[in-house]
């Protein structure tokens, strides 16, 4: 139970900084995050602010300058490559706003490697049952053979989302994940993302610039100018 409990993302102290030009260039500063195992939490604001560093750092992509991140009992800040790519197969889907799908694969073989990488030790024939269970979960049962050209934008994130919660991580990070959908395609794909982590027990940091999504996270985390601050959710 005591586990059950614990935050599954802790950012003390956090700051970024990148060297431009012979030039320091403060991306976050002094950021402080924790995050609920299972929890919901959207980080809105301005374009430049700081809320994709942010993500990268928790998926253990880029390093922080100085401060503390543990995210599922992992301190990224003390592991090597090998280790966070160890940490990133296990720990964390991820969900982009441009689908990043591979063109050459079908559907069913995009989730289905996904799954390969994040759990060697399952067989072929677990890996593709589980990867059309995820596809028929978001709806997508009847384009298990289709590639990335033959979907539209909507079901293409579908095959995203699938691919990003088949290994049934305990964190689902998204970064946009409607910003490249109409508005009737995005609230679909918001239903299904909110209803799978729900389901999953998976814990959601998203990445959105439409307030009627963030308005749905359990918090809702303001970023200025590499500050983060707790923004009220009015319901």
């Amino acid at each position: 139970m005591q586990e059950a409990r614990s935050p599954l993302i802790v950012a003390d102290n956090v700051d970024y900084t990148l060297n431009v030009a012979g030039r320091p260039l403060h991306i976050l500063r002094k950021v402080s995050l924790s995050v609920a195992r299972s929890e919901v939490v959207a980080i809105v604001g301005p374009s430049g602010s700081g809320k994709t560093s942010l993500l990268m750092l928790l998926a253990g992509l880029e390093q922080a300058t100085s401060g503390k991140i543990r995210v599922n009992d992992h301190d990224l800040t003390a592991l090597d490559e090998d280790d966070l790519a160890r940490f990133r197969r296990r720990t964390l889907g991820i969900v982009f706003q441009s689908f990043h799908l591979i063109p050459s694969l079908t559907a069913l073989d995009n989730v289905g490697l996904a799954l390969e990488i994040a759990r060697p030790e399952l067989s072929m024939a677990q890996v593709r049952e589980r990867a059309a269970r995820a596809l028929d979960a978001v709806g997508l049962s009847g384009r298990l053979d289709h590639r990335p050209t033959a979907l539209s934008g909507g079901e293409q994130q579908r095959v995203g989302l699938a691919r990003a919660i088949v290994a049934e991580p305990p964190l689902l990070l998204a970064d946009e994940p409607t910003g490249n959908l109409d508005q009737k395609t995005g609230a679909a794909i918001a239903d299904l993302m909110f209803g799978l982590t729900r389901d999953l027990g998976t814990a959601l940091v998203m990445i959105t610039h439409d307030p009627k999504l963030a308005a749905r996270a359990d918090r809702m985390l303001t970023m200025t100018q590499g500050e983060l601050s707790e923004t009220l959710v009015t319901t």
